[in-house]
């Protein structure tokens, strides 16, 4: 029984040391971002690298003030974020409700066209898109970039929420009908509701996308749209990287989905164990 609980405890003290060599792994780029934005940027060239020093805040304060301020980006990056994960929302729901409950013509076909969006690379689409945005007149505006944002937000949205909607018990629905209701009444009033942990992690997901895009947002926007992701670059220079500068307004343009994360941190739990338990309605 000893040798067993040995045995037990090794493992333990060695999944543990596992565990916390992985997370220093992905930790250590943030810590070292929040120490070199606390320093100078002599500090920051120092070779050997400087253990103590000063802590300065006037990297923020040039970050969100100064000649290469990103304020007019980060609210620009909200903007298209937000707009871009509300209008998947009120299209990804509907339609991921329609493959998963109703009988439609060509289902299957439909199902995988959405899908294999998803495995087109990006980077493939970029000269396509920059030509037909050019072609309207919509290169540098708020309405092609969020357009371009939604052909890749809105498959992911959909194939995600489709597995939710599956797991919901077809006599909820049943029993909505045998009362008279309709399937925008249905769909409103008893799987939105059971899908709300689902419908939390999709908007999660897209917003992160939407917020953290740079490939899209480089070539297609110009200085009326200008997400943060592109307006970092305004320290990077042929002659020198402001390295200070950058990690602070790298920092800053993480605190809003920092704060999402935390706020939403219940639903995305719950959104992303829900699947576990199988309804038993599926037909």
């Amino acid at each position: 029984m000893s040798l067993h609980r040995r045995a037990a405890t090794r493992r333990k003290v060695v999944l543990m040391a596992v565990a916390a060599a992985l997370l220093l792994v992905w930790v250590f780029p943030l810590i070292w971002a929040v120490i070199v934005s606390f320093k100078s940027e002599s500090d920051v060239l120092a070779y050997p690298p400087t253990v103590f020093f000063e802590p300065i805040g006037r990297n923020y304060e040039d970050a969100l003030f100064g000649d290469f301020s990103i304020l007019d980006s980060l609210a620009t990056s909200a903007i298209v974020s937000v707009s871009t994960t509300v209008l998947t929302i009120v299209l990804a729901v509907p339609a991921a409700y329609a493959f998963a409950r109703l009988k439609l013509p060509a289902k299957k076909s439909i199902g995988f066209y959405t899908l294999a969006t998803q495995m087109v690379p990006p980077v493939g689409l970029v000269i396509p898109y920059f030509l037909i945005l050019n072609k309207v007149s919509m290169l540098d505006t708020y309405t092609g970039m969020i357009i371009v944002y939604l052909t890749f937000s809105l498959p992911f949205a959909i194939w995600l929420m489709v597995s939710y909607m599956e797991d919901i018990p077809f006599e909820m629905e049943e029993a909505a009908f045998l009362d008279k209701a309709t399937r925008w009444q249905t769909l409103w009033h008893i799987i939105i509701p059971q899908v709300r942990g689902g419908i939390a992690v999709t908007v999660i997901f897209v917003f992160l996308n939407a917020w953290n895009e740079f490939l899209f947002a480089v070539q297609l926007g110009g200085n009326t749209v200008r997400p943060v992701t592109v307006a970092m670059y305004n320290f990077v220079s042929v002659e020198q990287t402001l390295w200070a500068k950058l990690s602070a307004a790298a920092l800053i343009a993480m605190l809003p989905v920092v704060i999402i994360g935390i706020a939403a941190q219940k639903q995305i739990v719950k959104g992303l164990t829900i699947g576990a338990v199988k309804g038993g309605g599926r037909r």
